[in-house]
């Protein structure tokens, strides 16, 4: 029990509830409100909780005690060390030996007199345990000195083994500090930490005070040298033993800390380090560490900048070992949409030699190459005279092959900067980033490379307080001074931000699409035609939940790859324990709000795996935690970014979009497949139909084509067709006769698009092809027409 410490008639109603039998539930008439127990009251349940058996009370104090700064009495650390060696030396649940060092981070006054008495056997029942020397150093460590020099000596020589220079660096610097140091390392990175308590930002920041940033640094420059002694064969080379497990944690925990610090010594060791880890000094497809090298590429998806997103692609095309680039290529998604987050470095971008108009110009004797940033990065070549060349004149190719190589290999780079760039800046859009128009012009509008990416995009600067003015750089249309057309005066210090459909009027929206399409001006995403979604009377009416994608039917691995690539985080759905239901999350507007999609797993009749859709959320960041929050009071930006994501995954995975679904007979899902594969359009299907007008009247088959509704319409010479907008789908007239054409291979890809859409390219693919339905010859198309007709 509490011994000296009174409780509350809530806390002592709690404490009552932990002595219930574990499968009882303690609660009948509800819980209590836990909102009515203090910090110190909460913390002084806690050696009762963790020594509780039930479940109920147990896990309804530990979520209370981690959303909370939780405090502890002397006397509360006392007994929680009492009730940790008791367990331990039951062998029950390892100790969760991270708890102990954890109150005394929080107590409230001098730490009690004793703590060796009870840490010793808790030290020695855990010093054999391969498991926690590997998973909580910190935690034993920190306890050890507590149980006195014996015990710190032997855990220490246990661990040297395992741990290796980097890592022993780091603990002997940690020894300077003592239990307090051990404690913070423990809270923050021992993997066996227990989830009782939320880590301390403020011991944290004590740490860094104490010397961290410098003992990573050391680390980072002693694993650069290592690395290097390797590839010049100082060091024996052996496929992926280059560092132990710890010394690979230790430098990606380094790495990580320098790397949130901007620091501006990080950026050229980091290169040096990951050319040197990716490829092993012989001609092997080995590596000196794949742990390592993947340790700094989850660092980056972490904590991005564009130096180490730079380095990184570099070395992806270095590597020889084909499932190390795989494993990379999954990870670009989620590294741009993290550097999306760090919009003070995100545009930081080299200008790699560009000058002003985009144009790297290289001469190579009487030739010259030619690397101009457009619509697109391209490498061309001049003879003499600046006369333009189809092809790498054959005297180039013969003495300036290296040349060449890394020319090609700029271009690449260039691309990958472009495309970093795209993604950081779409993915900001929740948060509504602005900055400076004076830094806005120096670092995009005028940059060489970034400067064609961003003229193609709608910006709009705060004219007056609240007062939001937009212009598209491409065209001058609204641009601000001189006697640019519209223009106005703009202070450097105006804040500047991308446009977004949802802040303006349907005329408005209207009228930068026609402009767009007038002036053929691709957008590196969809911007002026960007779906938007607005609450429904419906969703009002739910308060906290949308219903608005719920029971829909879809492919679940493609969901699930598609989740990942657009930086959701989820559980894998399958038919095993835990394995049946999931929420997708992923954070908006730098991390202030939180969407979460519920999906379901579905049994099949066959080796498909499927899932059904459930409720979407947005929850507001509450301090250490969050709080589901009415969608009436979330922000439209972030609210129809949210939807919108969620709106992509059904259209894009559901099985309605699958041309071949209704060949597979009855499976329970068919009349799903019936009624969405031509159903109503969601919000992107409306944007689709919406460019299509405008696109339409463009092309050789206008006059074939009409929008009516839900379809795009096309007469044929054969039949007249029904294209659905949403799925794709195809039905014949008079009586909607199905129509399955998988892919169309066409000249659809010659039509001018806003905006990339890869089931609007088809679409149009499909009308071109059926406008001519009298030249198709596969026979298993014509079958069905005939059949139709």
């Amino acid at each position: 029990m509490t011994g000296a410490e009174p409780l509350s008639p809530p806390a002592r109603a709690l404490l009552d509830a932990l002595a219930a039998p574990r499968s009882e539930n303690p609660f009948p008439d509800g819980p209590p409100d836990l909102g009515r127990i203090g910090d110190g009251e909460l913390g002084a349940l806690v050696p009762d909780a963790y020594a509780g058996e039930n479940y109920s009370a147990k896990n309804l104090i530990r979520e209370a005690v981690a959303a909370r700064e939780v405090t502890f009495s002397p006397h509360t650390c006392e007994r929680v060390f009492a009730a940790l060696a008791e367990r331990g030396t039951r062998g029950v649940g390892g100790a969760h030996i991270g708890l102990g060092l954890g109150v005394l981070l929080r107590c409230t006054g001098p730490w009690p007199d004793g703590l060796s008495e009870t840490a010793r056997p808790i030290v020695r029942y855990l010093i054999d345990k391969p498991d926690m020397l590997r998973r909580a150093p910190y935690a034993l460590l920190g306890t050890a000195i507590l149980a006195g020099p014996d015990l710190h000596g032997e855990v220490l020589e246990r661990l040297a083994s395992h741990y290796g220079p980097i890592g022993l660096d780091e603990m002997r610097w940690l020894e300077d500090w003592g239990v307090e140091g051990f404690a913070v390392m423990s809270e923050f990175f021992d993997d066996f930490y227990v989830t009782w308590l939320a880590p301390r930002r403020d011991a944290a920041r004590r740490l860094l005070d104490k010397g961290r940033l410098a003992v990573a640094r050391k680390a980072l420059e002693k694993a650069g040298a290592r690395l290097a002694d390797i590839q010049a064969g100082r060091i024996p080379f052996a496929a992926d033993k280059a560092f132990t497990a710890h010394e690979v944690a230790v430098l990606g925990r380094g790495a990580r800390l320098a790397l949130e610090r901007d620091e501006p010594w990080l950026p050229e060791l980091l290169d040096r380090m990951l050319h040197a880890v990716a490829v092993a000094p012989t001609a092997a497809r080995t590596l000196p560490s794949q742990a390592l090298l993947f340790e700094l590429a989850r660092a980056a998806e972490e904590v991005p900048t564009p130096e180490l997103v730079t380095s990184l692609r570099a070395v992806r095309r270095i590597v020889r070992h084909a499932g190390v680039a795989k494993q990379l290529d999954r990870k670009w998604k989620r590294i741009d949409a993290a550097l999306a987050e760090r919009a003070d470095v995100a545009f930081r971008l080299p200008d790699l030699g560009f000058g002003p108009d985009g144009v790297l110009r290289t001469p190579l004797g009487e030739y010259e190459a030619v690397v101009t940033v457009a619509a697109s990065v391209e490498l061309t070549w001049n003879g003499p005279g600046g006369k333009p060349l189809k092809s790498v004149p054959a005297a180039v190719r013969r003495d300036h092959g290296d040349t060449i190589k890394e020319l090609r290999e700029l271009v690449k780079r260039v691309r990958a900067h472009v495309t970093t760039l795209a993604r950081v800046l779409e993915g900001g859009l929740p948060g509504e980033i602005a900055m400076p128009y004076g830094e806005w012009r120096d670092r995009l509008g005028s940059h060489p490379i970034a400067a064609t990416l961003v003229r193609s995009l709608i910006w709009e600067a705060e004219t007056a307080a609240g007062e939001w003015r937009p212009w598209l750089p491409a065209t001058g249309d609204g641009a601000p001074g001189g006697g640019a057309p519209g223009g106005w005066a703009l202070d450097d210090a105006a804040p500047v931000r991308l446009w977004h459909p949802i802040r303006s009027t349907p005329d408005e929206v209207r009228a930068w699409r026609d402009l767009l399409v007038e002036r053929r001006i691709a957008q590196p995403f969809k911007q002026a035609f960007r779906e938007i979604y607005v609450l429904t009377p419906a969703e009002v009416a739910t308060g906290v939940y949308s219903n608005r994608y719920a029971a829909h039917i879809l492919r679940y691995r493609q969901l699930f790859a598609l989740l990942r690539g657009r930086g959701w985080k989820s559980d894998m759905l399958g038919p095993w324990d835990g394995g049946h239901e999931s929420v997708a999350y992923r954070t908006l507007a730098s991390g202030e709000w939180r969407a979460a999609f519920h999906h379901d797993y579905v049994e099949s009749m066959d080796e498909r795996e499927l899932c059904s859709t459930d409720q979407v959320r947005l929850a507001r960041r509450e301090g250490l935690g969050w709080r589901d929050a009415p969608l009436t009071e979330v922000p439209a930006v972030v609210f129809s970014e949210a939807m919108r994501d969620v709106d992509l995954f059904v259209g894009v995975t559901s099985i309605a979009t699958d041309p071949e679904w209704a060949d597979r007979g009855e499976d329970g899902h068919i009349d799903y497949w019936r009624r969405e594969s031509v159903g109503d359009l969601t919000a992107t299907a409306e944007v689709r139909r919406d460019a299509l007008a405008r696109i339409l009247p463009r092309t050789k088959i206008a006059d074939r084509c009409s929008i009516v509704g839900r379809f795009l319409a096309v007469r044929g010479d054969l039949a007249t067709y029904k294209i659905h907008l949403g799925s794709g789908n195809i039905l014949m007239e008079p009586d909607d006769a199905y129509l399955c054409i998988v892919s169309a291979r066409s000249g659809g890809g010659t039509v001018f698009l806003p905006f990339e859409d890869e089931r609007l390219s088809l679409i149009l693919s499909k009308a071109l092809l059926l406008a001519a339905d009298a030249k198709i010859d596969d026979p298993s198309i014509l079958s069905q027409i005939k059949r139709g007709a």
